[in-house]
């Protein structure tokens, strides 16, 4: 059985660190319009699949964007860290924050029927509607 990869990353002005084992180098597009809202365009997105070890807890803000997530950032300088699944305890990590992103690569879009016609990635993936999305997250038993 192989390692997985430890990856590290942060926020801009370093009040923030993490380090995260990762099976796969993986991340996907999320184009719904909150995530675009909050991060300026779609927010490129690694599932932590293991815990993430925190140095600067402290400066972590959390905002509550739907009864289903929250929206964490550096409290100082206001960078993008991570997406919260309440519901599924699952945090999803900017591909941004990482230090090191030369390995990864894009496995998904979602939220695709959500999309502005205004970009367009040359990568050829799976993708999801909202309906596809939400369909899974019922489906979830957890």
């Amino acid at each position: 059985m192989t390692e997985p990869n430890v990856r590290t990353g942060g926020c801009l002005c370093g009040a923030v660190r993490f380090s995260v084992p990762l099976d796969a180098l993986h991340f996907s597009a999320c184009h719904c319009a909150m995530c675009r809202r909050w991060g300026g365009g779609p927010m490129l997105a690694v599932d932590a699949t293991a815990p993430v070890t925190w140095q600067g807890e402290d400066a972590i803000g959390r905002y509550r964007s739907s009864e289903r997530a929250e929206r964490c950032f550096c409290k100082h300088c206001g960078t993008s860290l991570f997406y919260y699944s309440i519901k599924k305890g699952q945090t999803v990590l900017n591909l941004g924050a990482f230090d090191d992103q030369d390995d990864f690569t894009m496995e998904s879009q979602i939220f695709i029927d959500e999309k502005p016609p205004g970009y367009s990635f040359a990568n050829e993936t799976p993708t999801l509607t909202a309906a596809d999305v939400y369909a899974l997250y019922a489906a979830d038993p957890s």
